[in-house]
């Protein structure tokens, strides 16, 4: 998937890093929870995205998400309230049983009517993906191919 990844980062011109370890993401995905609430979700997702993927920040330390929810300009004391009372937990836990019971085993993975596209792909794979079913294209920005998954709904 990394090499995907890169390949298609290289392509659009993106800066990307093969980030050297791997982090625990639950609260991230529960701070990005909050963040969608708050109508800050995709600022916030790419922002994670960003500090992981090209500056390889530990995006399972508390102070490292509260910056990221600051830079998007969500209140930092908020969200150390909402890491430290777990708030979106359940529901995070919500989402990864819905994606057990589609087997979704790897990220992204994209469903439309039946259908599934795994794993990352490049941006031609993406639109035949969707063109068919009469998708259309929302962004002309590149980095939003990898926040399409939350705009599909099963």
């Amino acid at each position: 998937m990394m090499t995907i990844l890169n390949k298609i980062a290289k392509r659009l011109g993106l800066p990307f890093g093969e980030p050297k370890n791997m982090y625990n993401s639950c609260l991230a995905q529960e701070l990005g929870k909050w963040a969608e609430s708050k109508g800050k979700g995709l600022e916030f997702h790419k922002a994670v995205f960003r500090a992981y993927f090209v500056k390889g920040q530990h995006i399972g330390e508390v102070h490292v998400l509260v910056k990221l929810a600051e830079s998007v300009n969500l209140n930092g004391k908020d969200a150390q309230k909402i890491i430290q009372d777990r708030t979106y937990r359940e529901a995070i836990y919500s989402d990864w049983k819905r994606s057990y019971e589609l087997n979704v085993t790897e990220i992204p993975t994209f469903l439309f009517n039946h259908q599934a596209l795994v794993g990352a792909q490049p941006y031609e794979t993406l639109r035949n993906f969707l063109l068919p079913n009469k998708v259309e294209k929302r962004n002309q920005n590149p980095l939003n191919l990898f926040f399409f998954e939350r705009s599909i709904r099963y």
